[in-house]
């Protein structure tokens, strides 16, 4: 399990490295660039689990990388837009 959580944790973290830097550099135009950024996480967790080359539980991590992600930058729209 803890393998498991090393390949899905990463993606989040760049979720949130990524909002941070949506929100420092260009909050008024946080709507272009966090979808943006929600694609990098889907790339980055396409590349990670295809990468560890594990069939078990493939698409459990690939749907908590996801879903993790999807809440983090989720999170990072509505808290941008309540800031406008």
């Amino acid at each position: 399990m803890a393998w498991q959580i090393g390949t899905v944790v990463p993606v989040w973290v760049v979720a949130l490295a990524g909002a941070v830097v949506v929100a420092v550099i260009a909050p008024g135009r946080s709507l272009v660039w966090l979808p943006i950024v929600m694609a990098l996480c889907v790339l980055v967790t396409i590349a990670i689990q295809l990468g560890v080359q594990r069939k078990e539980g493939f698409v459990t991590r690939l749907i908590l990388s996801f879903s993790g992600a999807l809440v983090i930058v989720g999170l990072a729209t509505a808290a941008l837009s309540l800031g406008r």
